[in-house]
């Protein structure tokens, strides 16, 4: 038998089965790999998102805080109604001291419903289903030395500002569709300690003071001075507030309420697309571009200063 034909021409390699096999591990190796890498952006995402919001909690939420409650800060009345000169939630020109009819009613604290004039006013902005509102403060620095106010500018000793604080789309916004990249803006002004009142500098289109946000509301909490009422704590929207007849409550607080989010999106997370705000259901706008976003809401209750009840019927 020659060489040839004892040679083994036999071959080694992998049976169908094998191959099968390797590749359905390989499948389940790759799947578990791309489960790990997913969780890992999901957390990153979700722990990045939960920064922004702890950020926008610490130094946005608390600086305006901080910047609300100076309002009625060096007026001596006690009661604080639509009314009261130098009060210190703005809801009419009278509360400005301005004699005349003041027609910027945009730059009053305004809610869905109320009347709304002026250029750079208020309009309700929101990235929700329910309009937005507007809280406008005005206070006096008695403090004995000067301090910013919420734009940077300096408020001299006894001078007086007005701010008001509303949503509107960042500068420069080129984004589309129904949801918008939207800012909590401060826009502040000076008055004059004269007969009537001049406003300078106000009605601008203000600066960013909280970023990522997508909803602001506001009520006012009132106090009944007299009658069976007396002493009765209720928190009113500014448009029902204005719409009391006759002698209205005193204001003696401002609650406030935001929705803010993350500019993160997290990938495989649900969306949520409805809150509730000061006892309000808000649904986000419909928008199939909207990225998933954590979104998270905010309440605080800030009493006024100086703003005390006195019952009428016994004087206490």
């Amino acid at each position: 038998m020659s060489n040839l034909e004892n040679h083994d021409t036999r071959q080694s390699g992998f049976t169908l089965i094998e191959l099968m096999i390797s590749l359905v591990l390989g499948l389940l190796i790759s799947a578990a790999v791309m489960q790990v890498y997913l969780i890992s952006v999901k957390t990153s995402s979700v722990q990045a998102s939960g920064s922004e919001l702890i950020d926008a909690s610490i130094f946005g939420i608390q600086q305006l805080e901080k910047k609300v409650r100076l309002a009625n800060l060096g007026n001596p009345a006690t009661r604080i109604d639509s009314t009261t000169a130098k009060g210190g939630i703005v809801l009419t020109g009278a509360n400005l001291g301005v004699t005349q009819p003041y027609t910027d009613t945009g730059y009053l604290t305004r809610r869905a419903g109320d009347s709304a004039s002026g250029t750079n006013g208020w309009t309700g902005a929101s990235n929700t289903t329910v309009a937005s509102d507007q809280l406008t403060i005005q206070y006096t620095n008695i403090t004995g030395s000067p301090f910013s106010d919420c734009e940077g500018a300096t408020v001299e000793i006894n001078e007086t500002a007005v701010e008001r604080y509303f949503l509107r789309p960042v500068t420069n916004d080129t984004s589309s569709g129904a949801i918008k990249n939207l800012v909590l803006a401060c826009d502040a002004g000076r008055v004059t300690n004269t007969t009537p009142a001049t406003i300078t500098n106000f009605g601008e289109a203000g600066q960013e003071f909280i970023t990522n946000v997508d909803q602001f509301k506001v009520l006012l909490g009132t106090q009944s001075d007299s009658g069976s009422t007396a002493g009765q704590l209720m928190y009113l929207p500014s448009n029902s507030y204005l719409d009391i007849t006759g002698n209205k409550p005193a204001i003696t607080a401002v609650k406030m309420g935001l929705i803010v989010h993350g500019s993160t999106p997290v990938l495989g997370s649900e969306d949520q697309t409805s809150f509730v705000l000061l006892g309000q259901s808000n649904n986000l706008k419909n928008d199939t571009s909207r990225s998933k976003q954590v979104r998270t809401t905010y309440e605080t209750t800030i009493l006024l200063r100086n703003a005390r009840v006195v019952n009428v019927n016994t004087g206490l």
